[in-house]
Formats: structure tokens, C-alpha cells, sequence
């Protein structure tokens, strides 16, 4: 999910709703030079279908790529075919559903290993399960490494002060220990470490957190194994098309409609996806079709000699 900034009457109506109840109280603080209108974006589903061969790595090997050692890795196999979605106004089921239709076109037998990265979206998660099985496609979901690192960075805060080197020690020992499959072993040492060291309840929050996060998606963060499987476990590709499919376009001071963002999108999808050739040499056949073919009989549309149609210029 990807939020946008929408007139008001393009938001959905919760929203829309919480925007005017919170105007006069934010207008007043934005006078005084505070706060921000929290209330004013509609989520785009955005969606992205690749196909990539198999990178084996240990867990040892991944930590040392992640913050906060960031250690250049290897040159890994390279990302083919990748189609990207995004939408406003279809619901992420069907912004899904499209995802699987093109992954079932690549794989009409079920030969490839599928593989569903996610980063806990329960919407998502049920979406990907229910349409796994009705499709018939055994997936193996798994939870974006990133969105772990980020909670237990998170985490950190109620043990060390924002610049204390020891948090950097402290994230990394227990990353290297969800990496090695042992996620639930983690969170709840963590939990043990905040009780011994008398945190208060507000000061733990980020630790409860954290260690909530992992618990719940255990089940997903066998990194170990799917390492092992040459099977990615980060969500670069998805997060990179919000950048560029929405953010580079959308995340500037306007305020969008419904109808104008959702033409931006899908526009911005099919250049994303490499398919612009094929698309407007469509639109041209369509548009051809609507105002020539239909308007001879039979269809014998009369050419005009000397006149071609001009070819496309590219406007930088």
C-alpha cells in the first residue's frame, strides 16, 4: 500500500470523515506553526509480479549485507519479466488477483516455485492464502527481512540512547538470530531483557512491539530454510515501484482526483512494466477502429494517399 494525497470528496468516506472532524484543531495548530494534516491520503494497492532464478546464501552471509554492517554482496541473479500494478480504486484482492492471472500466464503448470513476499499486512496475507488455493498454487509466503530489521532498530530505542554504537551490536545479534530461524526465540528474550531491566510500560512499547511482530509471523521468517532454497526474502522490488511508479509522480504538493491518479497509474505501470511499444500501438489500432472502421460500410475504411500517420516522439 502506497498513500496518496486526494482531494477530499476522491477519499474514502472513513477518511474523508476523520479529515473534517480533525480540520478546525489542525488548522489552528498549522497557524501556530505545527502539526500536519494527517487525514488526507487514499492507499494505492500497488503489486509486482517477477521471475528470478534461485541465490543461495547463509544467514551469516544476509546479516553481513544488512544494516547496519552493510557489507557489498555478491552478484546475484537478475530480476526478469517484471510487470508492476498499481490502483486506487480496485480493492487489493483484485489488484492481487491480476498479479496471479499474469504469474498463471508464466506458469500454466505450476512448475516454478512461487514465492509471496509480504511485510504483515493481515489484508494481504489473507488475500494471498485464499488465492493460493483457489488456483491451486503452493506458495511459499514470506516476511520482508527489512520491515524485521526496522522493528528491532525500533526495539533498540528502550535499551540505548538513539546514538549509543551498542545498538548496532544489539540489532545485529538478534537479526542474525531471526535469520537463523529462530524468530520466536528472539522475541521473547527481548521481552525477558526489558523485565530485567524494569522498563516501564511505556518505555517497553517499542519492545512489545517488536517482539508482537515477530510471534505473530513466526510462521512466515524461516529464513534459514528459505535462504537455504535460494528464495528472496526482502521486498526491494515492491518497494522500489512505489518510488518509482507513485512517489516520483504523486508525492509532490497536489492534491490528485480519483479518476486523474488512477490514469497516472496505470500509464505509469505499463512504462514501468516495458510495455508502452505494445500499448500505444493498441491504442492507435483501437482508436483506428473507433473513428475510421466504424464509420465505413463493411469496414472498407478509403485511404487517403500521401498522408501517414506520424510516428511517436518521445518528450523528455
Amino acid at each position: 500500500g502506497k498513500g496518496i494525497v486526494m482531494t477530499p470528496r476522491d477519499l474514502r468516506e472513513p477518511t474523508r470523515k476523520a479529515s473534517q472532524n480533525e480540520a478546525e484543531t489542525i488548522d489552528k495548530h498549522l497557524r501556530q506553526g505545527e502539526g500536519e494534516r494527517r487525514h488526507a491520503k487514499r492507499m494505492a494497492t500497488v503489486a509486482a509480479v517477477y521471475t528470478v532464478n534461485p541465490y543461495v546464501r547463509t544467514p551469516e552471509q544476509m546479516g553481513r549485507n544488512l544494516a547496519p554492517l552493510r557489507e557489498p554482496a555478491e552478484a546475484r541473479p537478475l530480476i526478469e519479466n517484471k510487470r508492476v500494478w498499481a490502483s486506487l480504486v480496485k480493492s487489493p484482492k483484485e489488484v492481487i488477483e491480476a498479479g496471479f492471472e499474469e504469474a498463471l500466464r508464466r506458469d500454466p503448470d505450476r512448475k516454478k516455485i512461487w514465492v509471496g513476499l509480504v511485510d504483515g499486512n493481515a489484508t494481504q496475507l489473507a488475500v494471498l492464502k485464499a488465492l493460493s488455493k483457489k488456483h491451486g498454487v503452493k506458495m511459499t509466503i514470506v516476511m520482508d527481512i527489512i520491515h524485521v530489521t526496522e522493528y528491532l532498530w525500533e526495539a533498540s530505542k528502550a535499551f540505548y540512547t538513539p546514538t549509543s554504537p551498542q545498538r548496532a551490536t544489539w540489532v545485529t545479534a538478534r537479526l542474525n538470530g531471526v535469520l537463523n530461524g529462530r524468530a520466536g526465540q528472539v522475541a521473547g528474550g527481548m521481552c525477558r531483557s526489558a523485565t530485567l531491566s524494569y522498563l516501564s510500560a511505556e518505555e517497553r512499547k517499542p519492545v512489545d512491539a517488536a517482539a508482537r511482530y515477530l510471534k505473530n509471523h513466526t510462521q512466515y521468517m524461516q529464513y534459514d530454510r528459505y535462504l537455504a532454497a535460494g528464495l528472496p526474502i526482502a521486498t526491494g522490488v515492491i518497494e522500489g515501484a512505489c518510488r518509482h511508479l507513485v512517489c516520483d509522480r504523486m508525492d509532490g504538493p497536489a492534491r490528485w482526483s480519483l479518476k486523474g491518479a488512477e490514469a497516472v497509474l496505470a500509464m505509469r505501470a505499463i512504462g514501468c512494466s516495458n510495455h508502452f511499444d505494445a500499448y500505444w500501438r493498441y491504442h492507435l489500432d483501437q482508436e483506428y477502429q473507433r473513428n475510421h472502421v466504424s464509420a465505413y460500410a463493411d469496414g472498407n475504411v478509403v485511404p487517403i494517399r500521401g498522408r501517414a500517420t506520424p510516428p511517436l516522439k518521445c518528450v523528455k
